[in-house]
């Protein structure tokens, strides 16, 4: 084959390292969150549960990037475990408002060392950290514009 640039070889896709990457991150989660009994997902879910305490759960998806087909399980199985409780909305009955509980914040003590040994796996500079992050979101906002 010639030195002709081919858009189908896996080497000069940017989707395919994107997609390792995250697969391989979300497997360095695991171990630390299987002592939480949390999924990668439910983590992420409940950080921003942390931060906000009370959100739409279409609030939720947009903060995730998540649908609620893929929502609805997730938030009932962390119902489930006493993290959070959801509810109909008194002025729209549409809305299901999810709200962190008393455990669901005690567990963001126990997740709090989850970051700093993630990042002890990796050994990412910080420059190249803060790079590969506004990079990253920045590709994320390019990428809405388009939907």
């Amino acid at each position: 084959m010639s030195d002709r640039f081919d858009p189908l070889k896996l080497e000069n896709q940017i989707c395919f390292p994107l997609y390792a990457c995250a697969k391989e991150i979300v497997k360095a989660y695991k171990p630390y969150l299987d002592e939480l009994d949390l999924t990668y997902t439910q983590y992420i879910t409940m950080m921003v549960l942390w931060e906000h305490e009370k959100l739409r759960v279409k609030e939720v998806g947009e903060y995730l990037y998540l649908d609620s087909s893929t929502l609805t399980p997730l938030l009932k199985r962390l119902e489930e475990k006493g993290y959070v409780t959801r509810r109909r909305s008194a002025e729209d009955e549409r809305d299901l408002i999810v709200t962190i509980t008393d455990a669901g914040k005690a567990l963001r003590e126990k997740a709090l060392t989850v970051p700093q040994r993630l990042a002890a796996c990796v050994e990412l500079e910080p420059d190249k950290a803060r790079f590969l992050y506004g990079v990253l979101y920045e590709l994320l906002g390019k990428l809405g514009e388009k939907t």
